[in-house]
C-alpha cells in the first residue's frame, strides 16, 4: 500500500504543532538548534551527517514511494525544484543514496496526490501550474508537464486514469520551517530524553518500519524505532516462508 504523505505545512499552518507517534512526542521547539546526537532507548535520531551526502542538503518537499518490488524510496526535491534526489529507505538502519536527476521545471513544487502506483501529481508554487511525476522507472523519475491545463484549484485524483481540477480556491501555501522537539516516552519514569530539530519544513512517516522523516533546511533527519523495524522484518520473513 502506498504510503500517504503527511504534510504538516498543509494542515497546521498558523496553528500549534503537536504530532504523536507511538513512543514519540513531537512538538514545536523555541530557539532550537539541531546538532548530531543519538537518543538511547526506544528511539534513535539520525542526523544528516550520518546519511548519504545528498541527504545533507536543504530540500523543498519529499515523497515516500513503494516500488511494488519490496523497496521503499524517498524522493527529496532540492535546488528549488531543479533536482530530485532518490534514497533507498527500505531498511532504516541502512539508508542508501541512489542517484539524483535534474528537472526542467518553472520552480519549487509540492507533491499533491498519487495517480495510481507509478505517478504523482505535483503542483508548482506561486500558481505556476501542475505536472505529473512519472515513476515508472523509480531510479530515474521524469517530470511530464500538462499541456493546456489552466485552472489552479482543488485537485481530486481519478486513480491511475487522471485527475480533476476545480477553478480557484484551496491552493495550498508553501511550506514554512518550524522547530521540533523529539521526546522519548518509552520510560515514563525517566522523561529526560529530548532532542531539538530546527527548521523542519516537512514530516512524513512509514507505518511499516515506524520511521519518521524530517526534512529541514540543514538536510534530512530520521527518527528510527528499532523494535518496530524488527517486528516488520520478522513479519516479512514469515510471509516469504509461508507454505
Amino acid at each position: 500500500m502506498k504510503n500517504l504523505n503527511i504534510k504538516f505545512s498543509n494542515a497546521v499552518r498558523g496553528a500549534a504543532i503537536a504530532a504523536m507517534v507511538t513512543g514519540i512526542a513531537v512538538a514545536p521547539g523555541v530557539n532550537a538548534k539541531a546538532k548530531p546526537q543519538e537518543m538511547a532507548g526506544k528511539i534513535i535520531l539520525v542526523n544528516p551527517a550520518e546519511l548519504p551526502e545528498l541527504a545533507r542538503r536543504a530540500g523543498e518537499a519529499m515523497l515516500l514511494h513503494e516500488t511494488g518490488a519490496g523497496r521503499k524510496l524517498l524522493y527529496i526535491e532540492q535546488n528549488h525544484g531543479a533536482r530530485l534526489a532518490t534514497f533507498d529507505v527500505t531498511d532504516p538502519s541502512d539508508i542508501r543514496g541512489e542517484d539524483s536527476v535534474q528537472l526542467d521545471v518553472p520552480g519549487p513544487f509540492d507533491f499533491v496526490a498519487a495517480l495510481g502506483d507509478h505517478a504523482e501529481l505535483v503542483r508548482f508554487r506561486q500558481g505556476q501550474g501542475e505536472a505529473v511525476l512519472d515513476l515508472r522507472n523509480p531510479k530515474a523519475p521524469a517530470m511530464r508537464m500538462v499541456k493546456g491545463l489552466k485552472l489552479q484549484g482543488a485537485t481530486e485524483g481519478l486513480g491511475a486514469d487522471g485527475f480533476i481540477v476545480a477553478s480557484q480556491g484551496n491552493l495550498q501555501p508553501a511550506p514554512y520551517a518550524r522547530d521540533f522537539q523529539v521526546v522519548e516516552t518509552g520510560n515514563l519514569q525517566e522523561l529526560n530524553r529530548v532532542f531539538d530539530v530546527a527548521r523542519v519544513c516537512e514530516k512524513i512517516s512509514s507505518e511499516e518500519t515506524g520511521t519518521t522523516f524530517l526534512l529541514t533546511t540543514d538536510g534530512l533527519y530520521l527518527i528510527r524505532r528499532p523494535a518496530v523495524e524488527e517486528e516488520f522484518k520478522t513479519h516479512e520473513e514469515q510471509l516469504n516462508h509461508a507454505g
